[in-house]
């Protein structure tokens, strides 16, 4: 038999181990901040046109914010979060502004040249409507109080009667401005700020149709009824004409040179208006009944009485 051979089993295989040289770091220097490099002329819409979160090292300027107790100055733009968190409008100086602008013209037309004054402003756009947009630091964008919609117009425009003035006045209620003469309306009651505006512009116009209509009520009421005294159709009016008329038809008319250009006509309450007397009997009378009482409005009652009558003044 042949005997056979086996091949030795080696369990720990000796290896040359073979060392790497060490890895020998070189120490690079850190280059300056960005700013430092920054020329004074350089272009800033370019280094920041859009909003981004504060950069230090791209800002050339020695801001400071934030608070340290102890009265010590305030931490520097490096690693403050007191920048880094608020917004910043770097992105909206001066010349980005500009080109901002400069790049909107084309799509906008010139102003035109009948509204140069306010006066000529609120003639043709007599309806103000005024929102608010708030801008603060928060995890929202949303303001609640940006849904508040006012609407304001003059009372002269809606070209009112005494009767509709009277009534909308009524319905308005402490909403209107008698210095100013304007109407003012705030309307927060929806959520969204074009819900506001939508039942604001219904409100306006329920207000004008429901002054400008007359009930059937209306129509009976008597002079007692009035809430308020009114000289036209009154009992005064009536009366002062017929005095008026007596007057013309009598030698007295020499005396009181104002019914002059009534002789040999008809007396009216028509034509009797325009007469100065009479107007200012009629604004005396009104404002006696409707003010009340006091010294100054009973003296100008009792100027009216006597130029009306061609009366002495009261020495």
């Amino acid at each position: 038999m042949l005997k056979s051979t086996f091949s030795k089993l080696d369990l720990l295989k000796s290896r040359a181990i073979k060392r790497m040289p060490r890895k020998k770091w070189e120490k690079k220097e850190v280059p300056p901040p960005r700013y430092k490099k920054m020329p004074l002329d350089q272009d800033w819409p370019n280094v920041w046109p859009v909003a981004r979160t504060f950069h230090p090292a791209s800002v050339p300027l020695p801001l400071h914010q934030g608070h340290v107790k102890g009265h010590k100055a305030s931490p520097g733009k490096f690693a403050n979060l007191e920048l880094m968190k608020i917004p910043n409008f770097l992105h909206l100086t001066p010349p980005a502004i500009q080109r901002h602008c400069e790049a909107l013209k084309k799509f906008c037309t010139p102003w035109p040249e009948s509204l140069r004054t306010t006066e000529e402003i609120q003639e043709s756009f007599p309806l103000e409507v005024l929102t608010t947009d708030y801008l603060h630091s928060s995890p929202s964008i949303r303001d609640f109080r940006s849904r508040i919609v006012t609407v304001r117009i003059k009372l002269s425009e809606f070209e009112f009667d005494e009767h509709a003035k009277d009534k909308f006045l009524r319905l308005v209620g402490s909403r209107y401005n008698i210095p100013t003469d304007y109407v003012t309306t705030v309307i927060d009651c929806c959520p969204l700020r074009k819900q506001n505006h939508d039942y604001g512009m219904y409100l306006l116009a329920a207000l004008y149709h429901e002054s400008k209509g007359i009930e059937t009520w209306e129509i009976e009421k008597s002079e007692e009824d009035m809430e308020k005294y009114v000289w036209e159709g009154s009992s005064s009016q009536k009366t002062l004409s017929e005095i008026l008329a007596q007057l013309v038809q009598t030698s007295n008319v020499t005396k009181s040179t104002y019914l002059q250009p009534l002789e040999g006509s008809i007396v009216t309450s028509e034509n009797i208006a325009v007469v100065k007397p009479v107007q200012h009997y009629r604004n005396a009378t009104t404002t006696l009944h409707n003010r009340g009482e006091d010294k100054e409005i009973v003296e100008d009652y009792g100027r009216a009485v006597r130029a009306l009558f061609n009366l002495p003044s009261r020495s």
